[in-house]
């Protein structure tokens, strides 16, 4: 593996939510010479310098600033994954065994999550001693859970018409509770048993969570020549690692500005104030810009590539694609088009896209919905048309995409790295 394979392996890995992933861009940006911002603070921007913002501790907006300015060149993306939440009083204690009830976040393949080497990882809210309120960043990162798949002899429809009942069938197993300890444990047992044992001595009282299981099998390259990247949650930190990067490598040597956005709770339709649907991002143009007049100004000049994951033809299912628009893994970055603006691509905008990926000598793809499949959306048309900027929808092309195991092309990686930079320094 070169640099950049491992450094998305390393992200991929120590991010197994959006909190986390916001953490690891934080550090990453840090290390970059990226100074913090707060939302709670007056902004004094000083000229050529980077700074990013957090917001919630799981949406993120980082940006390279010029005093001259007179338009921003933004790539958005998001933070979120579907997975399976920890209810908030999720504890079972049936027949000897210790469950924690889930609800589904986002859209999932269920399937794809039985028989799993499962692991927590999180955001903890507890009170000290004196009553002020903490949040911790917590990773059990061991194996703790699994949903064990009911074995084909007791339901010989299994291969052909087993359906997944999201209420009571995808609920780990943590422990058997023969031991008495264990019969009425609770998550804010395992929840305090992880503070102490990892030295957050002043948590007085566990108030509230926001907690995911995921797989802890690890990102890795896989296939005959390791061309591919196999891991979970590639949509969309994929997109959010190479945004990233791109940022920090630019030259920022024009009269625009490059920022980066990534929002949380795309999965789940944006609407929340860490969304594409909140005001993070327009609050944050209005604070760089200062005046209504420069915002307006430097919108009509602006431009967004909204970056996510985008769908591989698959050469089991062909016939789920509309066959003159097919994307091939490891065959360049996809251009998205939807008339019905569930992506944001307009023929203004391919151009321009077109039009970088022929300058620099990177091949792009074109995807179009099969008409009989409706597809998916991005935050693309939402922040397109909340801030007022022309847009487009682009992604690396994926198989599996929302399994808890997820497949992309390493080539693919590298031309988005390549053209999100050309994007910014153009």
């Amino acid at each position: 593996m070169d640099a950049l394979d491992k450094n998305i392996i390393n992200f991929l890995n120590n991010s197994p939510t959006s909190y986390h992933a916001v953490a690891s861009m934080s550090s990453i940006l840090i290390d970059a010479g990226f100074t913090e911002l707060k939302e709670n603070e007056t902004w004094n921007l000083v000229n050529n310098c980077s700074y990013y913002v957090v917001k919630n501790n799981a949406s993120l907006i980082a940006f390279k600033y010029k005093a001259d300015f007179s338009a921003f060149k933004m790539v958005g993306a998001h933070t979120d994954s579907p997975c399976l939440k920890i209810k908030p009083q999720p504890e079972m204690h049936e027949y000897k065994y210790f469950q924690l009830q889930t609800e589904v976040y986002g859209s999932p393949l269920l399937n794809t999550w039985f028989d799993r080497d499962l692991s927590i990882a999180g955001m903890v809210y507890y009170k000290d001693n004196k009553g002020k309120l903490y949040n911790q960043l917590i990773n059990f990162k061991q194996p703790i859970a699994v949903i064990p798949s009911l074995a084909i002899h007791l339901d010989r429809n299994a291969n052909s018409n087993r359906t997944i009942n999201p209420q009571s069938q995808v609920n780990p197993i943590l422990a058997t509770c023969i031991d008495k300890k264990l019969t009425n444990a609770s998550i804010v047992d395992v929840l305090q048993d992880y503070l102490t044992n990892n030295k957050i001595n002043n948590c007085k009282q566990i108030l509230d969570f926001d907690l995911s299981f995921y797989d802890t099998n690890e990102a890795k390259t896989i296939g005959l020549h390791k061309e591919f990247i196999s891991s979970a949650r590639l949509d969309n930190l994929l997109s959010c690692f190479l945004g990233m990067q791109s940022l920090i490598n630019s030259n920022n040597n024009d009269t625009h500005i490059p920022l980066l956005v990534c929002n949380d709770h795309e999965e789940v339709g944006s609407q929340s104030y860490t969304g594409a649907l909140g005001c993070f991002l327009s609050s944050t143009l209005k604070r760089i810009c200062k005046t209504q007049e420069k915002l307006s100004t430097a919108m009509d000049d602006s431009m967004l590539i909204s970056a996510d994951n985008a769908h591989g033809i698959h050469p089991n299912y062909p016939d789920k694609h509309d066959k003159n628009h097919a994307p091939i893994l490891n065959n360049g970055v996809v251009i998205k088009y939807n008339c019905n603006q569930s992506y944001a691509t307009n023929a203004h905008t391919a151009a321009i896209f077109k039009n970088i990926c022929n300058d620099i000598n990177v091949n792009y793809q074109t995807f179009c919905s099969n008409n009989t499949i409706r597809c998916g959306s991005t935050i693309g048309p939402l922040t397109s048309s909340l801030v007022g900027v022309k847009a487009l929808d682009i992604g690396i092309p994926t198989f599996a995409m929302h399994s808890i195991r997820e497949l992309a092309g390493i080539v693919d990686c590298k031309s988005m790295l390549q053209i999100l930079k050309k994007f910014f320094d153009s």
